[in-house]
């Protein structure tokens, strides 16, 4: 079923219960990915501009192996105006991690670790059924890395609902 309304100024056009137009912009949520790096210690991942956004998942996916150094994960919000905070916990150790390993952010709270899930297990993250909102202001999502950077590569997925309607997020 599709309906439109005209408001004299936009058009809103909502379809099978999703909005189109403006509004979507601000209710929908997003997704973004880096490309496969080294994880090194204040390594800006993303950048947040034009206001806040509902962190929905922040999932990091190993893409080439680990090596022996005990690196851990931690995440940080350094927001546009205050100061920079961790946003995590450390995770376990990423030592030997293997191709297909995933560290998952657990919002239970702001030192809750991050879940690591081995590539024996698939790295297949269950997800934690809470109902806390993590939300960051403007600024950067950087890594706190433990001990050492580490040896392989690794991909971090983002999706977000932005909480404006200017807000992006790369």
């Amino acid at each position: 079923m599709t309906w439109q309304t005209d408001t004299g100024n936009e058009n809103f056009i909502a379809d099978q219960g999703k909005l189109a137009g403006p509004l979507s912009r601000i209710m929908d949520s997003r997704s973004v990915e880096t490309a496969a790096a080294v994880m090194v210690n204040g390594t800006t991942i993303f950048t947040i501009a034009g206001g806040p956004i509902q962190i929905e998942e922040l999932l990091s996916v190993c893409i080439t192996a680990d090596d022996t150094t005990a690196s851990t994960l931690q995440w940080q919000s350094a927001p546009t105006d205050g100061s920079a905070k961790t946003i995590s916990g450390a995770s376990a150790s990423l030592a030997s991690a293997a191709a297909g390993a995933t560290v998952r952010l657990n919002p239970t709270a702001l030192t809750t670790a991050p879940d690591l899930v081995t590539a024996a297990n698939g790295g297949a993250q269950l997800g934690a059924a809470v109902a806390n909102r993590l939300i960051v202001t403007a600024g950067t999502l950087k890594t706190v890395i433990g001990v050492g950077s580490t040896t392989g590569t690794w991909r971090h997925y983002l999706r977000y609902t932005p909480l404006g309607p200017n807000v992006t997020v790369v």
